[in-house]
This record gives C-alpha cells, sequence and structure tokens, in this order.
C-alpha cells in the first residue's frame, strides 16, 4: 500500500497526468479479473485510477471493494466516485468518514444517475439534490480531501442550455471542487471551446479532458446516446466499414484515441483520463502511447 496523494500535488507536476477510469463488475467473483487488469495496467505506472458506481448507485459495496483492493493489493493511487444517490446526510457522512480513515484523499464527488426504474433522478429525503451540496459537505468534513468535480464539453444532457450548464459547474467549482475531469468527447476543439467558456467564468481549476477509445460501434453508439456526445461522421463511418471485424474495429477506436490524446497534450491539456471500459490492454497501449 502506498500513501495516498492529492491529485492537485500530482498536477502540480511539469508531466502530464495520466488517469485510468475503471467501472465494477456486476458480480463479486469478477472482482478479481478486474484486480488483475488493473495489476497489469499498473506497470504502465498510471498516476491514479478512479472507481465509479454502478448505475444509480447499484454497485456501491462493489466500488468500495474495488477501491480497496486497488489501493492495498496492486498499490494504486485511487479515487473513488462518491454520488448523493440513495443516501441521506447522515450515511453520506459516515460513508466519506470510512474513506478518509481508510487513507483515501481523492472523490470524485458526483450527483449520481437517476436511480433503476427512474428516469430523472430522485433526492433521497434528507439527502442531497447536487453534486454542489456534496461537494460543500465533504469539503467541510474534511478540508484536505481533494475533490474532483464532473464538466460536459458537449453540455450535461440534462442542462437546458450551456450557460446554465457553466452557471453549474461554477457552483461546484466555488463549492470546494479541486479540479475537473470532463466526459467523453471525439473532437477536441470541443475540449478546448469548453476551457475558453470555463475560464470565461472565471472558473481555474485543472481541466482534465476525459477519452474514451472505441472498441465497438454498437456499444460507442449507445453510450453516446445516454451522455449526448456526438461520434464523428468520419469515425462512424469507418467503424461501419469493419463493424463485423473486431479487430479492424479496436484499432480505429485507439488509433483514434491515440491522436486525440496526442494533440490534447501537444496543445496544453493537463493530463488525460482513460475511460478504458476495463480493458487493459486498450489502457496500456493508450498510457505508454501518452508517455512517446
Amino acid at each position: 500500500m502506498i500513501d495516498q496523494q492529492p491529485i492537485t500535488q500530482l498536477l502540480a507536476r511539469s508531466q502530464p497526468l495520466l488517469s485510468v477510469e475503471f467501472y465494477p463488475p456486476k458480480t463479486a467473483e469478477a472482482v478479481d479479473g478486474l484486480v488483475r487488469a488493473a495489476n497489469r495496467i499498473s506497470e504502465s505506472k498510471p498516476d491514479f485510477i478512479s472507481v465509479t458506481y454502478g448505475a444509480g448507485g447499484s454497485t456501491r459495496d462493489l466500488s468500495a471493494t474495488v477501491s480497496r483492493r486497488m489501493k492495498d493489493e496492486v498499490g494504486l493511487q485511487v479515487m473513488p466516485h462518491f454520488t448523493c444517490v440513495g443516501s441521506t446526510r447522515e450515511e453520506l457522512g459516515e460513508i466519506v468518514d470510512e474513506f478518509y480513515n481508510e487513507g483515501y484523499r481523492n472523490i470524485m464527488a458526483l450527483r449520481g444517475d437517476p436511480p433503476q426504474g427512474h428516469d430523472t433522478f430522485q433526492v433521497t429525503e434528507g439527502g442531497f439534490a447536487y453534486a454542489s451540496d456534496l461537494v460543500a459537505f465533504i469539503k467541510e468534513r474534511h478540508p484536505d480531501m481533494c475533490i474532483g468535480i464532473a464538466g460536459y464539453p458537449e453540455k450535461h444532457p440534462e442542462a437546458p442550455s450551456l450557460n446554465s450548464d457553466l452557471d453549474a459547474l461554477k457552483i461546484k467549482a466555488d463549492a470546494g471542487g479541486s479540479f475537473i475531469t470532463t466526459q467523453l468527447f471525439f473532437e477536441n476543439d470541443a475540449y478546448f471551446r469548453f476551457v475558453d467558456h470555463v475560464r470565461a467564468r472565471g472558473i481555474h481549476l485543472p481541466i482534465i479532458p476525459g477519452i474514451m477509445p472505441v472498441l465497438s460501434l454498437k456499444q460507442i453508439k449507445r453510450i453516446t446516446q445516454l451522455c449526448q456526445s456526438q461520434l464523428p461522421k468520419t469515425l462512424e463511418s469507418a467503424l461501419s466499414q469493419v463493424e463485423e471485424d473486431p479487430d479492424a474495429v479496436r484499432r480505429i477506436g485507439i488509433d483514434w484515441a491515440q491522436r486525440q490524446i496526442a494533440e490534447l497534450i501537444e496543445r496544453g491539456a493537463e493530463g488525460v483520463h482513460i475511460y478504458a471500459l476495463n480493458k487493459a490492454k486498450s489502457a496500456i497501449e493508450l498510457i505508454n502511447a501518452a508517455r512517446g
């Protein structure tokens, strides 16, 4: 086990930050396989990894197990995700205190997705309605906790306008956010426009672009529909031509992501967060390519 450093300290170094996101499997039996994948990825020395909740908080216990094993067994810097879903203020306090007492010093604070069976977010009685409330709550309870917040280069799906989305981001930042990680995107201009908008709002936190390699056309269409990110027609066309060849699809997806990462770093992005879909090989390829 290694000491958990605040991500802001890692960002203060001269080299770009490289991180990988995992999602917990649906069964305890599958956790061992994910930990083996993390061991493989650890050889490429990512700066940290993050672990999500399942949709609607459905894998909260497994998320905690995965985070703990990656921290204690694999020896990685770990940022657990933490949401408002399904918990009262008191329950959230117990969870964040447990994170802190176990040595975590980084948390990704999110409102969370709608619980299973609902189309809209459901506020738990005695809980929080907004990510900004959760950020402020964590910061008040543990002032030295480094808190990641989410940003949306192509606008949050529920936001009525880009301006209202930026207003919400400013509230989260002012509540105690330490850095911003973006939703996935496939056109780098979307990221750089977003950075300009964020800076114009007086938000000066580091902004880490989130990159997801395409490994399946059907899968990425579903994901982009959910988060309302744009899949470029040139990329979709190239993938469509080889859709029945998984290796060819993967190669196109990895190549596209590698070019995105190279340009982002060249143009001054402070790092890259890889949505790896729990695929060790893809994450390793992208980390190694980013480091040249």
